[in-house]
């Protein structure tokens, strides 16, 4: 499905004016610095723009601003968030103001759900395996072929 060309634009835009919280968190994020997870900024699932994004265990983390606590704001941000999490996303929320003033706090909850998303994707991935027939059984044998 190709994505709509002034979508990916305006997502370029934005990563051009990051605000102050997008920009520290992209610093502790980017070129897998945390927990060895590939993150992207602005990224595009349609018919929104994220903020960061991590395709392997699926999250997405929104840094929110001020404009955030109003009421259409929050409507707004509860149908995405049931959109995404019906695409199989996480979605995880933080003040702009936790992240510039309490950033260990956030680092801490998202290292809290990154290590649960990845236990679950390593039980998923393990499943898999096993239905497709490469259960213990053939990793044995594979052991045995070897020696």
């Amino acid at each position: 499905m190709k994505l709509d060309p002034q979508l990916l634009e305006f997502a370029k835009t934005m990563r051009s004016n990051a605000t102050d919280a997008e920009h520290l968190m992209w610093q502790l994020l980017r070129a897998k610095r945390f927990m060895n997870l590939k993150f992207r900024r602005q990224h595009v699932i349609k018919p929104y723009i994220v903020d960061f994004y991590c395709h392997e265990i699926g999250l997405v983390i929104e840094l929110d601003g001020s404009q955030h606590g109003m009421d259409d704001a929050i409507e707004y941000d509860a149908e995405r968030t049931k959109f995404l999490e019906a695409l199989g996303l996480t979605v995880v929320r933080y003040w702009n103001h936790d992240v510039l003033g309490r950033s260990e706090v956030v680092l801490e909850d998202l290292w809290r759900v990154c290590t649960k998303l990845k236990q679950t994707s390593l039980l998923r991935s393990s499943a898999v395996h096993l239905l497709k027939g490469e259960g213990w059984d053939d990793r044995v044998r594979q052991i045995q072929f070897l020696q």
